[in-house]
């Protein structure tokens, strides 16, 4: 049986609604992390309607949650916006998609968010996705366990995950959707720096910014972005004999740039990986990457960059640019999951 859905008309009344299966996940993976964050943690799955009636079996993705989210964020109520779950469930009643699994991965740290890589400070975050939580939905529901028929998405942070797992992993992830993800580092990243750089003298250092950090039952817009920074540094740059675990990429007084530091960030740039991993993104189904053409942090000059080096690659991409920011985007998705659906679902 066909898993993509024929209509030939609109359909009435409200949509079916799937149901949310927690899986509970002791992970090696996490065990011992710097910051004591949760080893043993909850992986929320989205089940579609029918799914307990049905014997196929079903294509899967995982979605990445932002920086200072994680997946259960995603399953929150929303004023005037749909959870992720209620879009899926339209989406399936209007059939644009077919019936799919969906997992919603926590990999929140103390520092706000793990990037979804392995770092010697966060957690190998890397391995917790693909060793571990891959694993656990497959032993769990009737899926399409291939990575023909397994996709990535995320927003942001999210964004640059799913690309970077596609990268890296091209073994486990099919398709990916990079929706406003984080790339061109110098235009996202450096250009904000002198900011978090006024706020660390105004604690001292960081050591003393990140125990106010941590009392606070409020943080400024200003803060959140600090603590940004020092969460890439720990991801993209860490180093576990120092003090804090990482340092900036540039001198905290002079705000001069520090070349063998800002280089580790680099190398985890998106525009600067993609050809290095050429042969990974050419086994890739579909790969989708949209972003805001007013994008706050600048990411629409890295989505476009992106775009010339997997168009060069001859990767099956579907690109868009939307007169929008970088705020409140999850409407996208009604564009990237029928495409990465369409891919995912095909052979089943």
């Amino acid at each position: 049986m066909s898993l993509w859905p024929r209509r030939t008309k609109t359909p009435v009344g409200p949509a079916p609604r799937g149901r949310i299966v927690r899986l509970v996940v002791e992970s090696k993976a996490l065990s011992g992390n710097r910051f004591g964050d949760p080893e043993t943690r909850e992986l929320p799955v989205y089940l579609p309607p029918g799914y307990e009636d049905g014997s196929e079996r079903l294509p899967v993705a995982f979605y990445l949650a932002g920086f200072l989210g994680s997946g259960h964020s995603q399953l929150n109520w929303k004023p005037f916006a749909e959870t992720l779950p209620a879009r899926l469930d339209r989406l399936l009643h209007e059939g644009r998609i077919g019936p799919m699994i969906v997992a919603f991965p926590d990999c929140f740290t103390k520092l706000g968010g793990s990037q979804y890589i392995n770092s010697s400070v966060c957690g190998r975050y890397d391995d917790y996705l693909n060793d571990e939580l891959i694993a656990a939905v497959d032993g769990s529901f009737r899926t399409a366990a291939h990575r023909d028929h397994r996709a990535i998405l995320g927003k942001s942070s999210g964004g640059f995950g799913a690309i970077v797992q596609a990268m890296l992993h091209p073994e486990n992830w099919g398709a990916f959707a990079c929706h406003s993800g984080d790339s061109y580092f110098e235009f996202c990243f450096l250009t904000d720096l002198p900011r978090t750089l006024t706020e660390l003298a105004r604690h001292g250092s960081v050591t003393d910014f990140l125990a106010t950090f941590a009392l606070r039952p409020k943080h400024s817009s200003v803060e959140t972005h600090v603590i940004m920074h020092l969460a890439m540094a720990a991801c993209f740059d860490p180093q576990p004999e120092h003090p804090d675990g990482f340092e900036l990429p540039v001198d905290l007084s002079t705000g001069m740039l520090r070349p063998e530091r800002w280089d580790r960030w680099l190398a985890w740039d998106p525009v600067r990986m993609i050809p290095q991993h050429a042969d990974a993104l050419k086994r890739c189904r579909q790969a989708f990457v949209d972003c805001g053409a007013r994008d706050q942090y600048h990411l629409h000059y890295g989505a476009r960059q992106m775009r010339q080096e997997l168009d060069a690659l001859g990767v099956p991409l579907v690109y868009e640019e939307f007169p929008d920011n970088h705020s409140s985007i999850d409407y996208r998705m009604d564009r990237s999951l029928p495409v990465l659906f369409k891919a995912i679902s095909a052979g089943l």
